[in-house]
Formats: structure tokens, sequence, C-alpha cells
């Protein structure tokens, strides 16, 4: 017989660290990881545009090696530039990081149509006197925003997928035909 210096309180500690430690685990599997997770440091990360207002296309490179293409970045901000008076502003890495995710998670090999990225004060102020939606400190001011089609995949499909990786504010505007997505709080609509 093995004899055991083990009071009944020991055994009850033992016995809730034994549930607490289950609890966090199942937790762990349930709750969604953060979207940067779910990118690998070896990843080659490439996105392919057509901007429907200007015409131009890009396929790009913009994270290889575990880093940013810092040449890849500055291209993707020339196209997302605001295209109505071609200021620009660095894109919010994260926000193309959501969109590999995004593509990634719908299994989509289509192209990302451009219908507008970052807007200049000028360009918003404008939108918002001709526009209904548009908002006064919109996330696409601070190159965190972007709205896009996907060639390949239907806006409802894309809005169920964007809103489940739970990455920032979606919202899906079907009489324009287009979605938006940001990297701002999480958030939906339309």
């Amino acid at each position: 017989m093995i004899e055991t210096n083990l009071d009944k309180s020991d055994i009850l500690f033992s016995r809730r660290s034994f549930v607490a430690a289950a609890a966090g685990v199942a937790a762990a599997l349930i709750l969604p990881s953060a979207p940067a997770l779910a990118l690998s440091k070896k990843d080659v990360r490439k996105l392919c545009f057509d901007h429907t207002h200007t015409g131009e296309s890009m396929d790009v490179t913009y994270w290889a090696d575990g880093n940013y293409v810092k040449n890849g970045l500055k291209q993707v901000n020339h196209l997302l530039r605001d295209f109505r008076n071609d200021k620009q502003k660095a894109i919010d890495p994260e926000l193309l990081d959501q969109m590999v995710l995004l593509q990634r998670k719908l299994g989509s090999k289509g192209r990302f149509e451009i219908i507008s990225a970052y807007r200049s004060p000028q360009t918003n102020r404008m939108l918002r006197r001709n526009s209904y939606g548009v908002a006064k400190n919109s996330f696409h001011l601070q190159a965190k925003a972007i709205d896009i089609r996907l060639s390949d995949v239907d806006l409802y499909t894309m809005r169920a997928a964007a809103v489940e990786m739970n990455a920032g504010g979606v919202g899906i505007y079907t009489g324009a035909d287009f979605m938006h997505i940001d990297t701002g709080p999480v958030r939906s609509w339309g």
C-alpha cells in the first residue's frame, strides 16, 4: 500500500484545478482564433485586384520571407489611392491580411474588384453631401477600410464569411453590389 500525505483540501484543489484547466481548453477550442494567428509567417501573401473606377489591375505580393514587402505595399498604396484626386495614404496591412484570410476561407481564386479604399477628407465630405450612408469619420479616411467584390463569390456568402472571421467592420450594400470591410471594432450591418 502506498501512503500519501494528501488531505481532503488537496484533493478538492486538484479537482478544481483540473476542472478549470479543462474549461480553459474547451474555450480555446470553441472560440474563434484571432485573424492574425491564421496566417503563418512563412506564408507568401498575394492579392489580385481590378479597380472598377480606374481600370487598373494588379497582382501583388505584399508579404514574403516573414516580412511585408516594401515595394508591394507601395504598389498597393498607389492602386488603393483616392482615385478622385490621386491622394495616397499607407493602407493598413491588417486590411490586406483580412482580405487574404477572407479569400482563403471562401476558397476563392477570384480577383478583388475595388470600389473604394482610401478616401481623402475632401472626397469623404463630397460623398457625404451627395450619397447616403457615408460616415463622417469613415475608416476609409484612415486607409483602414475597403469596399470590394470578389469575382467568383456572391455578396451574401462573402459577408457571412467576413462576419464569421470576427476581424473588424463588415457591411453589405446590395443596391450598389459591394461589401465593406475595415480594421476597426468588430460590428456588422446591412
